[in-house]
């Protein structure tokens, strides 16, 4: 009798499951493709400056680099969520170059697997992908496009 640790997908399932990290702002559920995901740390001290970017909250200090912290539940809520439990340090990718970005989150964060659903043609730049976990829809969010600034006229166009 084979057990269940001993079980193995069939490729084809494989294949299709990826892993990714869940996060939660204020009382909705995201995720991101954990191959993006550097670590998750507690809040520290934020330096702010002044700057022109207004999802650019300042910046961390985090092993001996300097790490933009970027507000995105305004984008994805409506709202600003001053509340913190974790930063949720992110790879952002652009061009031929990435950096490390910080994104508050308020909850607790889960590392699951998942198949991935690809977004639709009505879906916000954002989104990377759909998955369904514990009875509900979550989007996958493209941290690239949803750290890049938008532009007023795109927000009116939305």
């Amino acid at each position: 009798m084979t057990s269940a640790s001993q079980l193995e997908l069939p490729s084809e399932l494989q294949q299709e499951l990826q892993s990714v990290v869940l996060l939660r702002l204020g009382d909705r559920r995201f995720a991101i493709a954990a191959n993006q995901i550097s670590e998750l740390v507690a809040p520290s001290r934020i330096f702010r400056f002044p700057h022109r970017s207004s999802n650019v909250e300042g910046v961390i200090l985090r092993r001996g680099r300097i790490v933009p912290v970027c507000e995105v539940a305004e984008r994805l809520l409506g709202k600003r969520i001053l509340d913190r439990r974790f930063y949720l340090i992110a790879l952002r990718r652009y061009a031929s170059q990435s950096e490390w970005i910080a994104l508050p989150v308020t909850g607790e964060c889960e590392l699951i697997n998942a198949e991935i659903t690809a977004p639709g043609e009505d879906d916000a730049p954002h989104v990377s992908g759909w998955i369904s976990h514990d009875g509900n829809v979550i989007e996958v969010l493209n941290v690239a496009a949803l750290t890049t600034p938008v532009s007023p006229v795109a927000e009116a166009r939305s």
